[in-house]
């Protein structure tokens, strides 16, 4: 199939992009590196008559410290995020990740913002910026607001960006010396969608392990934080009796929803599965 017709106009900095967005209303989408858009617009599951590209705006594009912070702009591309030095010394999670996304071509066009905008519950990049605890910097006619990535995916392909507005950046905490991290995921084939996946990070002293956070992915409809799992692990050292209890409490608080190709029982499975490597990784 073919895409339907659509105006094309390419804005140059944020304000006018944002002032595009808001004259064109329902009938505009954004459109960045297209990994996801171009899909739909061929299938005529999007159907836009104004296509605005953000792609040649300078402020949403970078990666750099912000105090102690880790920016990543929203134009940044998933190998940007692979190659960066910056990237692999402050927030390791994220350069394991990237390799598992889709494909090499795929990956030079696709980007962090695009990603996080979709809220696909299998993409990799929405459930490491909610175990990064990372924060949403948002524009709009009313000017910049600020999300937590707890509060900003809400339901299946649904966040809290409003139509009228445009994600930025995001702010990620620099990563401590202390600070291990487990990122993996289960596919048929490298660059399928995951039946499961997981990416944690926590606070090593020794057997113990503090600041948790486990969040799944590809099992519910937004990526899923273990918070009675984490709660169990959190300064507690760690033993097999301990792991057993996590898995059993992350399995049990985790309602996993089937897909077209995999029961709920297999992924709740492979939730336990996921939590056990991941735990016996980062404590080694």
């Amino acid at each position: 199939m073919k895409a339907a017709a659509f105006d094309y106009v390419k804005p140059r900095a944020l304000n006018e992009a944002l002032s595009l967005l808001a004259q064109a209303g329902e009938d505009g989408q954004l459109i960045a590196g297209g990994q996801t858009l171009l899909a739909t617009l061929n299938m005529r599951l999007s159907e836009p008559r104004v296509l605005i590209d953000i792609s040649g705006i300078t402020e949403l594009k970078g990666i750099s410290i912000a105090g102690n912070c880790l920016r990543i702009g929203a134009l940044v591309t998933h190998t940007e995020i692979e190659d960066s030095e910056l990237i692999a010394k402050h927030a390791p999670l994220l350069k394991a990740a990237a390799p598992h996304i889709a494909h090499r071509a795929i990956r030079n066009l696709g980007t962090w913002g695009g990603s996080l905008a979709y809220g696909d519950p299998a993409a990799e990049w929405p459930a490491c910026s909610l175990t990064l605890r990372a924060t949403m910097i948002i524009h709009g006619p009313a000017g910049e607001r600020r999300i937590a990535a707890n509060d900003f995916f809400i339901d299946l392909y649904t966040t809290s960006l409003e139509p009228d507005e445009i994600l930025v950046a995001t702010e990620i905490p620099i990563a401590s010396k202390q600070e291990v991290f487990y990122f993996h995921e289960l596919a048929r084939r490298h660059g399928d969608y995951a039946v499961a996946g997981l990416g944690a990070v926590a606070q090593k002293q020794g057997d113990v392990l503090s600041n948790c956070a486990f969040t799944f992915f590809s099992v519910g409809a937004t990526p899923v934080m273990a918070q009675t799992a984490q709660d169990l692990v959190n300064g507690k050292k760690l033993n097999d009796q301990l792991i057993a209890q996590a898995v059993a409490a992350a399995r049990s608080e985790i309602d996993a929803i089937a897909d077209i190709t995999n029961s709920a029982e297999t992924k709740q499975h492979l939730i336990g599965v996921l939590l056990e490597r991941g735990l016996k990784h980062m404590i080694a």
